[in-house]
């Protein structure tokens, strides 16, 4: 494998980092300490990310997205992981894989405006005792004529759903059978849909997390996405990809750039006559953050890769999961300990990303569900999970 980056990558790169520097990062504090993201700048800079062509970058240019492969997007969303969620949704946007099975008149009524950027959509699977147990929901939907065609009756409820405030339309799992999920596209507004309160976070500040209620929604037969049963497999793909990217890759990217902030402290603080970087202790951190760095960031670049050659990721993208939130976690921990009291203090953004940090470890599928995966697939297939020469 070539691990080099071509010229077209690198500038890629450059113009998304400027990007976050220049338009994104000046509005973290702002963010942090209202709790919301003022809308109008909301819409400022998703103008500006749309001018440079940074919108829905994971989505063909056919459809209007920025057409990357796997890898291209995990580079630019390992540049994301250096500021906020609620800034990166507004600026990058937040297209969801199962929008592209939409067809016929689904496309120009959901997919295509929302890859221009004219509509927003959240997905709603997780439910109060449903959660990394994804085929656990109760929510259901029953058949039901709806202007003389077959359509649907919704019924149940959804939490933690991320942007539901921003959303105008859902992505909703819901069981059409005693064992059989589908996947519908549910508009808010609808009579019978209620949206519930937001629950507050201790990070991801800006984020809203709502609760969601239908009763008796009443769902044409064009809401149903990719057919009766498919919800389950659209769920679990569209996880996939966020488990790789949205978590993987922004993992690494955090967790860079708080290393960062950790040399260039640990150059500058003297105690006891020296540079707090000259104590070996301290240099152990660094190196240790170093090394579990860059170990998972190659772990996310393979397992893009194999998508990218049409392999089966699942399992790599698990183990991807796990250490890249877990290596978050211990970087964000030493970056506390090496800043010392103000990187317990709000003045600086270090306490910020240790808040921020411990949800990569629960969302998406816990670290404990994940090592499940992992050792059950190790006991069907051997040590070698994946091997270029089978």
């Amino acid at each position: 494998m070539d691990f080099s980056l071509n010229d077209e990558q690198k500038m890629m790169i450059a113009t998304v980092r400027r990007f976050i520097a220049e338009e994104l990062k000046p509005l973290e504090d702002e963010i942090e300490n209202q709790g919301f993201l003022a809308p109008e700048k909301a819409q400022a800079i998703h103008d500006k990310s749309k001018e440079l062509g940074l919108y829905a970058l994971n989505i063909s240019e056919e459809l209007g997205g920025g057409g990357l492969s796997n890898l291209d997007r995990i580079l630019c969303e390992e540049q994301f992981g250096h500021t906020t969620d609620i800034l990166i949704r507004r600026a990058f946007g937040n297209i969801y894989e199962p929008l592209l099975v939409c067809q016929g008149e689904q496309v120009n009524r959901w997919l295509k405006p929302t890859v221009a950027g004219e509509r927003t959509c959240a997905i709603a699977i997780t439910e109060s005792g449903a959660g990394s147990d994804a085929a656990g929901i109760k929510t259901h939907a029953k058949k039901t004529q709806i202007n003389g065609k077959d359509g649907w009756v919704l019924n149940g409820s959804k939490h933690f759903i991320s942007d539901g405030e921003w959303s105008d339309f859902f992505l909703v799992s819901a069981k059409t059978g005693e064992k059989e999920i589908s996947m519908f596209m549910v508009d808010k507004g609808l009579p019978g849909f209620v949206v519930g309160k937001d629950q507050k976070m201790m990070g991801i500040r800006g984020t809203p997390h709502l609760e969601l209620f239908f009763d008796n929604v009443a769902l044409e037969p064009i809401a149903l996405l990719g057919g009766e049963g498919q919800g389950f497999k659209l769920a679990m793909g569209a996880l996939n990809v966020v488990r790789l990217a949205q978590v993987g890759a922004r993992a690494v990217g955090k967790a860079s750039h708080v290393l960062e902030l950790m040399v260039d402290y640990a150059k500058e603080r003297q105690q006891f006559g020296q540079k707090i970087g000259d104590f070996q202790l301290v240099q152990q951190m660094l190196a240790d953050s170093a090394i579990e760095i860059n170990a998972a960031r190659w772990m996310v670049y393979h397992a893009a890769w194999m998508l990218d050659q049409g392999f089966d990721a699942r399992e790599q993208i698990a183990m991807v999961k796990v250490h890249a939130a877990e290596t978050l976690g211990r970087v964000v921990d030493r970056a506390v300990q090496i800043f010392g009291g103000m990187g317990f203090c709000k003045e600086l953004p270090i306490e910020r990303y240790y808040r921020d940090a411990r949800i990569y470890r629960i969302f998406d599928g816990t670290s404990e569900i994940h090592r499940t995966v992992i050792a059950r697939s190790v006991m069907k297939k051997g040590a070698v999970l994946f091997d270029v020469n089978r």
